[in-house]
């Protein structure tokens, strides 16, 4: 995986400036930014317009626990008693911090909150389980593997990874693939892996790994670039003509270098770094727009705007801003946790569904161009790369666990409802005729292509690359 890394001791910031606008002009190689549009077309196109449907892919890194989160079970039904014949164990006591329930979530138990049909573990916290009716929740996936790398890529593309090694196309450059949108980055990828596997450069994601890397990826440098790359370009003009040098021409990764670099070039002189500078200070341009950021996602240091609240602020923006279509991001983590882990799990995963109900509500609240909120024109997935096992192991803590659940939210999504469900002994992965969802023994297990080809289906999208159909009962 390339990431592209802050020099945190670097005083000027300036080479890694170039560095940084070099790997984003590389990560678009091959074709155009924008749908493979001429390079006019696209400085037409770049309008800032919002687009009309966006996508957040959400991970939380590390295999959470799904008794704190989306498949919760009743702890005086799942007693310690028990815990032999069900092989489950809730822990919910074992928290030991008032913050958090000793029992699963119901919604409709609010003050002002409708019936919802979806309980939550203790983690979500009331702030994310307010917006159920936005959501359905998909449970027993059977992830098929217990590796941290395989879990991770196969969820991010639908396709079982070849050893450790990802297959196929990201789902966020799947969509971008096929509706080529008129946004400047079509595909943002924060701190995660991205793939393309059949789409030209422009479907390429812009893959960083901070919001420095992505501001300074947005402002680029004054100076001329000193890339190993642009060197050996600049060596091939005036020479003479042979085959490896044609290879660099009017066809080749010249000209596409060449169209890719004047196309940053054109980002950067839109002034886009300046949406994410949450912290300017007072009587600077955006003073006041970035103070209503801070004050949505309570942003007040530095650590704050590096952490889940300012990611989540990072995808608002960028949504809202008409700067991407798609945005994968790792929102938080900490969740390989095999010792005493079920406080520092409800700490780690509370911090993330706190952000996104900051994400969630700020779309709810923001009307879009075309009609309607953001949140009408946003489906979000949150994932992991599997979960943990659902009895606690001697060191009190939870290890690596087959079954699986996911959150889908938003646009093209059937709201208020559960699909799926895990066992009651030893919460295996479920079988289901996935036609209706109905429970059936000689029926299917869901796994993580289901789930894709329902994402790609929400949007009319072909999702055959998933070679399985979505989850129709999903659909809104």
């Amino acid at each position: 995986m390339k990431k592209n890394r802050h020099d945190e001791n670097c005083s000027q910031g300036c080479a890694h400036g170039r560095r940084t606008f070099l790997k984003a002009t590389a990560g678009f190689m091959g074709s155009t930014l924008l749908g493979g549009l001429p390079f006019r077309a696209f400085a037409q196109a770049a309008e800032m317009a919002p687009a009309d449907r966006c996508f957040v892919f959400v991970y939380f890194n590390g295999g959470w626990d799904q008794l704190l989160a989306f498949d919760p079970r009743d702890p005086t039904e799942f007693t310690a008693d028990r815990a032999s014949e069900t092989k489950i164990l809730p822990g919910y006591d074992q928290i030991n911090d008032t913050r958090f329930e000793a029992r699963p979530l119901i919604p409709a138990e609010l003050p002002g909150v409708g019936r919802s049909n979806i309980d939550f573990g203790p983690a979500v916290g009331t702030e994310l389980a307010r917006h159920y009716d936005l959501m359905t929740v998909v449970r027993g996936i059977n992830m098929n593997t217990l590796g941290h790398e395989v879990g991770y890529r196969y969820f991010l593309t639908g396709k079982m990874p070849i050893g450790s090694a990802a297959r196929g196309s990201s789902t966020a450059t799947e969509i971008v693939g096929q509706m080529k949108p008129r946004v400047p980055i079509a595909s943002i990828s924060y701190n995660v892996e991205s793939y393309n596997d059949r789409y030209g450069g422009y479907a390429n994601a812009l893959r960083v790994s901070r919001r420095d890397d992505l501001i300074l990826t947005l402002k680029g440098s004054a100076d001329a670039l000193d890339s190993e790359l642009e060197k050996q370009l600049l060596d091939f003009r005036g020479q003479p003509v042979n085959c490896e040098q044609a290879a660099y021409g009017a066809r080749g990764v010249g000209t596409t270098y060449s169209n890719s670099q004047e196309q940053m070039r054109l980002i950067q002189s839109k002034g886009l770094d300046k949406s994410f500078d949450f912290l300017v200070g007072a009587n600077q341009p955006h003073s006041a727009e970035m103070a209503v950021i801070r004050t949505k996602y309570n942003l007040t240091s530095a650590n704050d705007v590096n952490g889940e609240r300012g990611r989540a602020a990072t995808v608002a923006t960028a949504l809202k801003k008409g700067i991407a279509q798609c945005v994968t991001i790792n929102l938080t983590g900490g969740l390989d946790t095999h010792f005493g882990s079920q406080l520092t799990q409800a700490n780690n995963q509370r911090r993330g569904f706190d952000a996104l109900a900051m994400l969630v509500k700020d779309l709810r609240e923001s009307d879009h161009p075309a009609g309607g909120t953001f949140m009408d024109h946003t489906t979000i997935m949150v994932f992991s790369e599997f979960s943990r096992t659902p009895l606690i192991n001697s060191s009190g803590g939870r290890d690596h666990h087959l079954s699986n659940s996911a959150l889908l939210m938003g646009a093209g999504i059937k709201h208020n409802f559960v699909f799926g469900r895990s066992g009651d002994i030893g919460m295996a992965p479920g079988t289901f005729d996935l036609r209706n969802g109905a429970s059936d023994p000689n029926g299917e297990n869901i796994l993580p292509e289901h789930v894709i080809a329902t994402v790609l289906a929400s949007a009319g999208l072909d999702y055959s690359i998933t070679r399985v159909e979505p989850l129709r009962p999903i659909l809104a």
